[in-house]
């Protein structure tokens, strides 16, 4: 949808929205709901499901959290709060500033002057946490282009950024592996020979793949094959390497069929119910345990299925080419897990690769933040204004 149409349609999605709000609040003692970009866009109000809107409509608290280290902090604060109708403002009781560097001490005059010109308490001032590396959501804006290898024995891994891609957290266990040159490649990028190239999951299969081929990518990717490179696709990008994709319910825009990529002998049906299961196994290539989840629309048959490239505890998943060179699967998660990324990093070329232990790394960074969020924030009075108390 262009944006036009997407504001049209918010008022069929926040049926949807306030359902899967009122399932969560039967469940769970609390509901945390995140907003997205500014809650005081005024053009936007009409029809809002993402900020003030929402909490209108279920009738809760919002806290303001405004990011200090791109400039304006108090403006921001002080704007969005005087933009605000007078029912948004009085669901406000605090705010939080976020990645402060320096001095705190310096900065106390205008806390101070923010809590007494706006009645509202400062919950926290969370620090700049440098090298900190979370998981991002559905942006890929700050990964995009090269993230180089570190060691001198080290393969080129290749993913382009389709336009409608997902899951782009597959490989962020490349991005921070020593062994790893990790190049993301968009719209009328160069092309650079490499070991590897993966084929990343896609909210739109179809629509993608017309991308892949208006950009020349199928081209490249049939000379890399030829020459020997390994080929990876992973869940949509799975479905691409395929003959066929078909949509006859129009889940995905309007119904048909495209022509897939040709390296396997299978064709992929789009479905009304989505697969979504945490799944494990052990991967064909190197015989080692793998872990991940499924999340998809597509269901996929033929002959190429009878190799597996995942030998799941209940089933088997995806496929491995007669020659070895080319692997599809529904996996995300694919790399996480520090074993079965060597084996791969081992099968697209790399002689002696580490094992590194992505999924401790990952939960060391959760840690050092949640460290910093209960030594600068006031949790105990969030925890009230959740009708929570502390474990």
């Amino acid at each position: 949808m262009d944006a036009r149409c997407y504001h049209a349609y918010k008022r069929t999605a926040r049926t949807a929205v306030f359902e899967a709000y009122r399932r969560l609040a039967s469940d769970f003692e609390a509901v945390i709901v995140e907003g997205a970009g500014s809650p005081a866009e005024i053009n936007l109000r009409t029809d809002d499901i993402a900020n003030m809107g929402f909490a209108e409509r279920v009738d809760c608290p919002v806290i303001l959290i405004a990011d200090i280290d791109l400039g304006g902090v108090f403006a921001h604060l002080y704007g969005t709060l005087a933009l605000l109708s007078e029912s948004e403002r009085s669901r406000i009781p605090g705010f939080v500033i976020n990645r402060f560097r320096g001095d705190l001490e310096l900065l106390r005059p205008g806390l101070d002057w923010l809590e007494e010109t706006t009645g509202r308490q400062v919950l926290g001032v969370l620090p700049y946490l440098h090298g900190l590396h979370l998981d991002a959501e559905d942006s890929l804006a700050s990964q995009q282009g090269v993230v180089p290898a570190t060691d001198t024995e080290h393969i080129r891994v290749v993913v382009p950024v389709f336009p409608r891609i997902s899951n782009h957290t597959d490989f962020d266990p490349l991005a921070r592996h020593p062994q790893v040159d990790l190049h993301f490649i968009d719209r009328d990028g160069i092309i650079p020979p490499a070991d590897l190239i993966v084929l990343p999951g896609s909210k739109n299969v179809r629509s993608d793949l017309a991308w892949l081929r208006e950009q020349g990518w199928e081209a490249e990717i049939r000379r890399h094959v030829r020459y020997g490179g390994k080929l990876i696709g992973i869940c949509g990008g799975f479905q691409m390497l395929g003959m066929q994709v078909h949509d006859p319910l129009g889940l995905e825009g309007d119904a048909g069929s495209t022509l897939g990529l040709g390296f396997l002998d299978m064709e992929t049906g789009l479905e009304l119910e989505k697969q979504l299961r945490n799944v494990r196994g052990r991967l064909a290539v190197g015989d080692t345990e793998v872990s991940g989840y499924e999340i998809h629309a597509g269901v996929t048959r033929g002959p190429a299925l009878t190799h597996p490239a995942v030998f799941l505890d209940s089933q088997r998943d995806g496929a491995l080419s007669g020659d070895g060179q080319i692997l599809g699967t529904y996996l995300h998660g694919l790399f996480d897990r520090d074993t079965a990324c060597a084996a791969l990093l081992h099968w697209a070329g790399l002689q002696g690769p580490r094992q590194t232990d992505f999924r401790a790394s990952r939960e060391a960074v959760i840690d050092r933040l949640a460290d910093a969020v209960q030594r600068h924030l006031d949790t105990e009075w969030l925890l009230r204004l959740l009708n929570l108390k502390a474990a």
